[in-house]
């Protein structure tokens, strides 16, 4: 998100500060998960990096917060205030006109997606949980675009959303030890794409050929905080080539102890 020096519209805010032990500071927008207060939080992040506050080390946007990290002797206290008293005050005085209104220009990123079978291997729970069929899963979930509204978990992992009100499925209740690289999982009206090999709660519906971080690459994720996603339904020949022409080292999509194996570039599905 940007800001606009020559927007004469601000978006009034509603706010809290918390402490989160001694080190971080969290302004709070609310409690709601959706895109409008998603940009909110991007916007405010841009604006209090931009503003270089003393002291603050790191500054991170979720779905209705921004956490500022920051070190305690570096916020000049004065005998008066302490860090977390100054860097409050410097919020509250950021913030005090609002936000530029918010750019809502973004990035359109389409990922591919192979649906079913090996690739997502709970597709047909999904259909099941939703009361629709698999072909109307996969209709719903490429229909329309969604917003990633912030990173984390590990390197290059995405949090998109909101979709429709029927994907609000609770995560399974034995999470898997090990999910491949490239998992497409749904849960609570939420998308997430597995970078690597990680444990995992989520429900998979399908995979990506896409290798969604790379350390050498820059930047090194596909997809960033405001971009939106838009999932493209491939076929399993489509995935292979796509995978291949990705991955020039042809690695295997699972290593270790996974519960499943999505078949990797060399594999021949009948």
């Amino acid at each position: 998100m940007t800001r606009s020096d020559t927007a004469t519209k601000a978006i009034p805010l509603e706010y809290t500060l918390r402490a989160q032990g001694d080190r971080c500071l969290s302004v709070d927008f609310g409690d709601e998960i959706n895109a409008t207060t998603g940009r909110i939080c991007l916007s405010a992040a841009k604006l209090f990096k931009e503003a270089q506050l003393p002291g603050v080390v790191d500054i991170t946007p979720s779905f209705n917060s921004v956490a500022l990290l920051y070190t305690p002797e570096a916020c000049l206290p004065d005998s008066q205030l302490g860090a977390f008293e100054r860097l409050s005050q410097a919020v509250h005085a950021l913030l005090a006109h609002g936000l530029p209104e918010l750019d809502t220009l973004s990035r359109t990123v389409e990922i591919p997606v192979c649906y079913g079978g090996e690739f997502g291997p709970d597709l047909d729970y999904v259909a099941q949980c939703t009361g629709l069929s698999t072909e109307e899963v996969i209709r719903l979930h490429t229909e329309s675009e969604v917003m990633v509204f912030m990173l984390g978990f590990a390197p290059g992992l995405p949090y998109l959303g909101v979709h429709e009100s029927v994907f609000a499925i609770p995560r399974r209740a034995v999470p898997r030890t090990a999910v491949p690289a490239g998992s497409v999982a749904l849960a609570n009206r939420q998308t997430t794409i597995y970078p690597n090999l990680l444990p995992g709660g989520w429900h998979i519906i399908g995979a990506t050929p896409l290798k969604m971080f790379d350390v050498n690459r820059t930047p090194p994720s596909v997809l960033m905080p405001g971009d939106q996603v838009r999932f493209v339904a491939i076929s399993a020949p489509e995935y292979q080539a796509r995978h291949r022409a990705e991955h020039t080292t042809s690695p295997s999509l699972s290593s270790g102890t996974g519960d499943y194996t999505v078949p990797n570039a060399t594999s021949q599905r009948q």
